[in-house]
């Protein structure tokens, strides 16, 4: 029973650092832009968009290339946010990797 007390301080441990991590990714920002910076997205660590900044003179534009400039901008942040985390979070289980369990 020793080892199964060891798994679980282990794995209290890796939640506790897996909870840090979460609230580091959620206070982190990402900001994204495209259309030649007419379109701004800023994204947290944890995906959630925070804000949507568009240069009023590329509203001039045809509908559809705004349109498409600001699909790139949100998809790119996504992408950023999403790589971020998974990083963050791969640094956190690779030290808590067990032989034999995973």
């Amino acid at each position: 029973m020793a080892g199964l007390g060891k798994f679980l301080k282990t794995a209290q441990k890796a939640q506790k650092q897996v909870e840090l991590v979460q609230q580091q990714l959620a206070a982190r920002e990402l900001e994204v832009s495209a259309g030649g910076g007419a379109v701004r997205v800023k994204i947290s660590g944890t995906g959630d968009f925070l804000a949507l900044t568009l240069d009023p003179e590329f509203l001039k534009e045809d509908a559809k290339i705004v349109s498409q400039a600001v699909l790139d901008a949100v998809k790119q942040a996504a992408t950023q946010a999403k790589t971020l985390g998974e990083e963050e979070m791969n640094k956190v289980t690779a030290q808590f990797q067990m032989p034999g369990l995973f």
